[in-house]
């Protein structure tokens, strides 16, 4: 109550806040319960944005307050209901958005030029914002629940809606897939398994951190910079043969024997257990393909194309018996697309730009019915493989219908009803919290007008 009645008295005698860093005037903007919005908060936000590339419709000075004091009552309700986010990864999401944007700025010192302040602030407000985003995004899906949608509703919604506001379908492909893997020598897997060797023996004689070790020589992309560390995950979300040594280990101090997976080779520390999730560290070092084994490869996928093509076997054969991609062998080689999912069920429908880059290449110039020769393309794992592919079915570009759409106009359908569900709970949370907003920043188009009131 004390709290409450200082910021109201604050914001009264409209003060402005000396900040000694950098000297800046700050001032409070906004007032939403016990929470206050400055103007250094809609600054910093503009200036996130623009680094990402968004553009505004409208004036940011009434859009960004606006969207931080939406974010507030979502914050203050995950509070009450007691949501959170796991801290490890939060850290971890915020270490690779400063990694992304340094990449994208050239440097360290032109990021801090940007902002104008040091890494370390930097990193500490991402942590901050990406925290409350994604308490944000938990508390939405608590208080919207799991929507349930009849067919008839979105019969309803397509017979309702007119013909020049259903959506436009981009063109689509369905593709079955045969892959060949090029072997690896005995000679580099030994090789790479005395490396990694070589890292256990160097971490256990205290001569330098696994943390380090992983930032110098891990070819893991997503973990590598966070020396490894992978955030708090449960056993589903690892492969089984990495979640079964993983969860095993139970001193931080000692490193894993090596462990394959379809990735490569790694070596792993425990970080933190806590109850049935897991926080650990790993190296990963994947074998070198050299040029004769992609070319002996390439000669062993000729060798089926042709027989494909002199009738010898089908390609649904190929797929089903001789492929090495685990993924389609039981479908006949279909491909399904895991970036588009309704219930938790794939689609094997894929736009050109959800393809592997060099198989989009080959598809784009083929028609239906018709077998790729051999190329070589890069897996989802980061392997190198030799492919051929058959165009199963072409859908071009179109409006939407039931037919051959109802996937997509379902999702259309649930992203209105949540959008309704959420809109129903802030325009109710408004009359419930105290608002205040001050001279200069009230007059603005509001996406919910009850947040001015007289």
């Amino acid at each position: 109550m004390i709290k409450k009645s200082l910021i109201l008295f604050l914001f009264a005698c409209n003060l402005s806040i000396a900040f000694a860093q950098d000297n800046i005037i700050d001032e409070i903007i906004w007032v939403v319960g016990d929470e206050v919005i400055l103007r250094s908060d809609v600054e910093n936000q503009r200036l996130y944005m623009q680094n990402e590339g968004m553009r505004f419709d409208g004036d940011p000075l009434c859009i960004i307050p606006e969207q931080i004091a939406i974010q507030k009552l979502y914050l203050n309700q995950a509070k009450t209901d007691s949501i959170d986010m796991d801290e490890g990864q939060v850290i971890r999401m915020a270490d690779q958005w400063v990694n992304g944007a340094i990449n994208q700025m050239g440097s360290r010192e032109k990021l801090e030029e940007y902002f104008n302040k040091k890494i370390s602030q930097i990193k500490e407000e991402r942590k901050t914002m990406i925290r409350e985003q994604q308490t944000v995004i938990r508390m939405q899906d608590h208080l919207v629940g799991n929507l349930k949608l009849t067919p008839s509703e979105v019969r309803r919604f397509y017979q309702n809606i007119s013909e020049d506001s259903l959506p436009t379908i981009p063109t689509t492909v369905e593709v079955q897939i045969v892959t060949i893997e090029p072997k690896i020598p005995i000679e580099e897997i030994d090789a790479i398994k005395a490396r990694l060797r070589d890292f256990t023996e160097q971490v256990h004689s205290g001569k330098i951190s696994f943390s380090t070790l992983a930032r110098m020589y891990s070819e893991d992309p997503g973990s590598a910079s966070q020396g490894g560390e992978m955030g708090f995950v449960g056993k589903s979300s690892l492969l089984p043969e990495f979640a079964n040594v993983a969860f095993n280990l139970t001193d931080p101090n000692r490193v894993s024997n090596i462990v394959e997976t379809e990735y490569g080779y790694h070596i792993i520390q425990l970080v933190e257990k806590r109850g049935d999730r897991i926080n650990a560290r790993h190296i990963l070092l994947r074998p070198r393909v050299s040029e004769k084994e992609l070319n002996d490869a390439t000669a062993r996928m000729d060798s089926l194309y042709n027989d494909i093509q002199d009738n010898k076997l089908t390609f649904d054969e190929a797929a089903t018996y001789l492929s090495y991609d685990k993924d389609t062998r039981n479908n006949k080689g279909l491909m399904v697309n895991q970036n588009y999912e309704s219930n938790n069920v794939g689609t094997p429908k894929f736009q050109m730009e959800e393809l592997p880059q060099e198989m989009g290449r080959v598809v784009d110039k083929m028609q239906v019915g018709e077998i790729s020769k051999p190329f070589q393309m890069m897996t989802n794992a980061q392997k190198e493989v030799i492919a051929i592919v058959k165009l199963r079915a072409r859908t071009p570009s179109h409006k939407a219908n039931l037919a051959d759409d109802y996937q997509a106009l379902k999702t259309i359908v649930e992203e209105r009803k949540r959008d309704e569900v959420l809109k129903d709970w802030v325009n109710k949370k408004q009359k419930t919290v105290y608002v205040r907003i001050a001279e200069g920043w009230r007059n603005c188009d509001f996406q919910y007008p009850g947040w001015v009131r007289e």
